[in-house]
């Protein structure tokens, strides 16, 4: 395997990595909209301005609530799923032929 190919595996390893991470951030949002936490707490703040703008978009695009419960982070959910699975083996993929 050539540098580039290393580069490219390394590069998908962190990238997998960094969806792996919001995948469990989109979670705590969720749990949080459940527990109520303090809203000034600046971990809550952070993990509200990483999911809110992506949950807010897809509830404009699709009718994501059904009566009380917000499919949106569900689906988002499923959307980085979806991606991280299919951008990391297209670069692993890429990689070995390198």
């Amino acid at each position: 395997m050539s540098g580039a190919g290393i580069f490219l595996t390394w590069f998908a390893k962190i990238l997998d990595a960094a969806f792996t991470v919001y995948f469990w951030v989109i979670f705590a949002r969720a749990l949080f909209s459940w527990i109520r936490p303090n809203p000034y707490n600046p971990v809550i703040r952070l993990v509200y301005r990483l999911v809110d703008p992506v949950t807010y978009r897809i509830a404009r695009m699709l009718p994501t609530r059904i009566g009380m419960i917000d499919f949106a982070p569900f689906l988002l959910m499923i959307a980085v799923i979806l991606i991280q699975g299919i951008l990391t083996r297209l670069l692993l993929q890429l990689a070995l032929r390198l």
